[in-house]
């Protein structure tokens, strides 16, 4: 019997062949992924090296808002004391002065609107932060939170009771307040915005008195509140359903945007397993499926036995995640990364199990702009179902038309609301909410302000509407359109408040029956 050793060339004449083709190949393959990744990696690397914060700082005298585009002078910002008796004491005796001096006053929380929604020109700004306070009733499952606490404060209070929160936006930054005036929604399918959680709300009314308002006492004050952006009243607390904090697992699908509402509704609607949900569009523009393909996301109940909820904690690979995000920003190559890696990684990313409170607890700046010439600008339109395709296929006409700097599109479910008076959800709706990054901050005001009256006319052409806590590019006929119960919204608040006492700068743009004023900005 003949033996054969390791490396007889002449035992097997074929093996050198098929062992240089497999070094080749390897070398071939190593050779790809050095020029694939290290380009991706210097790519990331000059963006996490750009990636200063050279944001100006707001000087004493003014106020201003995400968007950074809204510096105005005001006369005071007064934070509100963090006892009740002496806030509630505080607040009755400076809505009398400022009443006394002819100011306006608005309501501030995180500053996360992009209109001057929390800034009335000239005027006093209360700053509802520190007022933050929470108490759980584990019996009926309602948290009673006053109103300047944010989401991730009441995260961390609810995890170890083992609650979560039922309805809030898909950044833990914002405060409980400013959510309720903008009637929030989020990730959270089959459910309406924000107020449907909301059991009862103390308000402070421009006479200085305070009121319990829910849907049978003072129920209109309740309606008007709610997606009013503090035109009626300073929200003091509310009483808020928690549901429990479970474990979810991740489930994606690949869709083209012309099936995802079919998609969306057939997985998710009436699926009481479906947590959180959202839909992400490609947004390299280039690409052949440039808003043409679709990730759904469904994060899944998933409570086997013998798991434990998984802990809460900071976002994981943070400075990752934030330098693939910062770097799509004026780079079609970092639109593409972005898009291929959150499809490659996604479970790293997300985690494939996470509990919900996990989830919900990134904070904004995880991605936020923070550049001195760019910020980061929200849009958000609401359309049925079945115009969902039609609306994304004129969303890629008009970027394309404008050069619009799309970093993210993102699709959500919400119910009909039957409790707001300003409501954005008449019926389900399908929720597209657009990231745009406006170079030259506000030198590129112009160009931003035609791109989103295309698209608001486009959401109206197919039986949708703009959400208003953005930037107030839309025209006051397009306001009209798509909230025709906004003259009656008007009306009211001269019914409430009939000096005139709140203001800000939505209401100086739209309400026609105010006086002409100067938005002073940039004074």
């Amino acid at each position: 019997m003949r033996l054969f050793r390791r490396g007889n060339q002449s035992a097997c004449p074929h093996g050198g062949v098929w062992r240089r083709r497999l070094r080749l190949a390897l070398v071939t393959l190593g050779v790809l992924v050095t020029i694939l990744f290290g380009r991706s990696a210097l790519h990331l690397a000059r963006t996490a090296w750009d990636d200063r914060d050279d944001r100006e700082i707001l000087l004493a005298g003014f106020a201003d808002d995400a968007s950074r585009l809204n510096r105005t002078a005001v006369a005071e910002v007064i934070p509100v004391a963090e006892d009740v008796t002496r806030a509630e004491a505080q607040l009755t005796a400076l809505l009398r002065e400022a009443a006394d001096r002819g100011l306006k006053v608005s309501i501030a929380g995180s500053r996360h609107t992009m209109g001057g929604h929390t800034i009335a020109p000239g005027g006093i700004v209360i700053d509802m932060r520190p007022f933050d306070a929470m108490q759980l009733d584990e019996s009926a499952d309602v948290l009673r939170v006053q109103a300047g606490a944010t989401w991730d404060e009441i995260i961390a209070y609810l995890d170890p009771r083992g609650r979560s929160i039922e309805v809030m936006q898909s950044n833990a930054s914002f405060t409980v307040g400013g959510s309720i005036s903008a009637n929030c929604h989020g990730w959270q399918p089959n459910r309406p915005p924000i107020i449907s959680t909301v059991l009862s709300m103390r308000v402070m009314t421009a006479d200085g008195s305070v009121v319990t308002c829910n849907r049978v006492e003072n129920a209109e004050l309740f309606s008007l509140v709610a997606g009013g952006y503090g035109l009626f009243g300073i929200i003091l607390e509310a009483d808020l359903r928690v549901v429990p904090n479970e474990n979810y697992r991740l489930r994606r699908m690949d869709v083209e945007t012309s099936e995802l509402a079919d998609t969306f509704l057939r997985e998710v609607s009436g699926n009481d397993r479906a947590g959180l949900a959202y839909a992400r569009v490609c947004v390299a523009r280039g690409a052949k499926d440039f808003l043409g393909s679709a990730v759904l996301n469904i994060h899944e109940r998933w409570l086997p036995a013998e798991s434990p909820l998984t802990p809460t904690h900071p976002p994981s690979l943070a400075g990752v995640k934030r330098a693939v995000f910062r770097g799509s920003e004026g780079s079609d190559y970092g639109k593409t990364l972005r898009w291929n890696l959150e499809g490659w990684f996604a479970d790293q990313l997300t985690g494939e199990v996470a509990s919900r409170n996990q989830l919900l607890s990134d904070p904004v700046d995880l991605y936020q702009n923070r550049s001195a010439t760019s910020t980061d600008i929200l849009q958000e339109y609401f359309l049925p179902p079945d115009r969902l395709a039609g609306f994304i296929k004129g969303l890629g006409t008009i970027v394309e038309r404008h050069q619009g700097d799309l970093l993210n599109v993102t699709v959500r479910h919400v119910l009909a609301d039957h409790d707001s008076f300003l409501r954005f959800s008449d019926r389900e709706m399908l929720g597209v909410v657009l990231l745009f990054a406006q170079p030259g901050m506000k030198a590129g005001e112009r160009a931003m302000m035609e791109m989103t009256q295309e698209l608001v006319d486009a959401a109206l052409a197919g039986g949708g509407r703009h959400y208003l806590p953005y930037r107030l590019h839309a025209t006051n006929a397009q306001m009209a359109a798509a909230y025709p119960q906004a003259e009656g919204f008007f009306k009211l608040k001269r019914k409430y408040d009939r000096q005139g006492l709140f203001q800000n700068q939505f209401l100086i743009k739209y309400d026609v029956k105010q006086p002409e004023e100067s938005l002073a900005v940039n004074p």
